[in-house]
């Protein structure tokens, strides 16, 4: 089994969630965190079927290193 690292991104306007793994192109979206995440996991299935699980492994790329960073941004119309 391969734990692999999902990421939830809350849809403000309309609610709900849509649930990626952020290097293979399979995303899944539900009215909570575990209906997205349901959804991927078929969504990753099909990914599967379709291309081979070599392929889906060999997509995922781990971190090496994270670090923070500190960023001033700036609107640039309202500078």
């Amino acid at each position: 089994m391969k734990r692999l690292i999902v990421e939830l991104i809350p849809d403000v306007e309309q609610g709900g969630f849509t649930a990626r793994v952020p290097d293979i192109p399979a995303y899944g979206e539900g009215a909570t965190e575990d209906e997205a995440i349901a959804d991927l996991r078929q969504a990753l299935f099909a990914y599967i079927d379709e291309f081979g699980v070599d392929d889906a492994m060999a997509r995922l790329n781990q971190p090496t290193a994270l670090r923070p960073l500190d960023l001033e941004l700036e609107d640039p119309i309202r500078a």
